[in-house]
């Protein structure tokens, strides 16, 4: 090789290995412009509520001096931008401070609420996606003909109708009229003193311990509100994959795969879906994000204790600590799964690793 395809070769390197540096500093530019527009908009709305911490705290009888005294170990008496100092420096430690209701830390009660959320949201994932993407790919298929007009109508409903209707209506229905799914709650009362947690995953952890009693009693349980979760996460992916599908069944690769005489499954399932997959992921990973923070309504609706049941009974107890503490957590993994989706788009398409 000549000195001149070297100097050539080692340009090119050089160039690639800015490129990179400058994507993956760009990406923690945005991680952290990110996180800490998450900050601040907790701070502030923990601000501006019209409920005193101190009064939590101390109550409404209690002197003077005690509510001052009380304000200052608080930092409350502080200028804010001295506050959200203090603030940003506690939350990037953990400490979130402590819970009025509970009075554990309230990252220790967010240790043991959460997984019971990530629970509910991933089996209503599961279900949105065994579900969704086959009626996507049925309506793209077959657009226009009846099948369509009813998966775009299941969609919409799934849109339309509140979800904590659905969650009453689906008690009313499944719980106390027909018997065919177990009541509010995650476990019954039977095993609460001889269930063993150990990941904090009921279903997993009924596996591990080889209980199947226990396994049916927390899978009659979960089935309903992570149906209904489901439910709401099938609208959204039914309607991406029929978009997704629709542009990939007109592309020419399609019309080549046809002329060559494949299979029209062969054609759909393993050319065009394999294509709309790439951008699939980014929406499955929203739809699991999206019902990571919005079970809220249907954890009070089925007494589900996990973060979202956890943040309204807070709510409900003026316990301010409790509510931005789980606000910055499910905010945090909302964005942490945004960023892996963005990730994992750019490894699976190779038109974006070529930008």
């Amino acid at each position: 090789m000549s000195s001149t395809e070297t100097q050539q070769t080692a340009g090119r390197a050089k160039r690639r290995a800015y490129a990179i540096a400058a994507s993956v500093a760009s990406f923690l530019v945005i991680v952290v412009t990110t996180y800490l527009g998450l900050l601040a908009v907790t701070f502030f709305i923990g601000r501006v509520v019209p409920i005193d911490p101190v009064l939590a705290i101390v109550g409404d009888r209690a002197p003077a001096h005690v509510m001052d005294r009380v304000r200052e170990e608080m930092g409350l008496n502080l200028p804010y931008y001295q506050q959200f100092f203090i603030y940003v420096k506690g939350v990037l430690s953990g400490d979130f401070g402590t819970s009025v209701l509970t009075t554990n830390p309230v990252m220790t009660d967010i240790r043991r609420v959460f997984p019971a959320t990530m629970e509910l949201a991933t089996v209503g994932t599961i279900i949105g996606v065994a579900f969704g993407i086959p009626l996507g790919v049925l309506a793209a298929v077959r657009r226009g003909s009846l099948a369509d007009q009813v998966v775009r109508v299941i969609g919409l409903v799934g849109y339309s109708v509140p979800i904590f209707w659905l969650g009453l209506l689906g008690l009313l229905v499944f719980y106390a009229r027909l018997g065919w799914t177990a009541g509010p709650g995650r476990i019954d009362v039977v095993f609460e003193y001889t269930f063993t947690p150990i990941t904090g995953f009921y279903l997993l952890d009924a596996i591990l311990n080889r209980d199947w009693a226990a396994f049916r009693d927390i899978f009659a349980h979960i089935i309903l509100p992570a149906a209904l979760l489901g439910y709401f996460s099938l609208a959204y992916i039914s309607r991406m994959t029929r978009s997704f599908m629709l542009n990939e069944l007109h592309q020419e690769y399609i019309v080549a795969a046809r002329a060559k005489g494949l299979s029209e499954r062969r054609i759909i399932w393993g050319h065009a879906l394999r294509n709309a997959a790439v951008p699939l992921i980014t929406v499955i990973a929203l739809s699991y994000a999206g019902l990571l923070e919005g079970s809220v309504l249907t954890e009070s609706v089925f007494a589900w204790p996990g973060l979202g049941l956890y943040i309204t009974n807070s709510l409900q107890n003026a316990d301010m600590n409790a509510v931005l503490g789980g606000t910055i957590v499910i905010g945090s993994v909302f964005i942490a799964i945004n960023l892996l989706s963005d990730v994992l788009y750019r490894m699976l398409d190779p038109r974006t690793r070529a930008r």
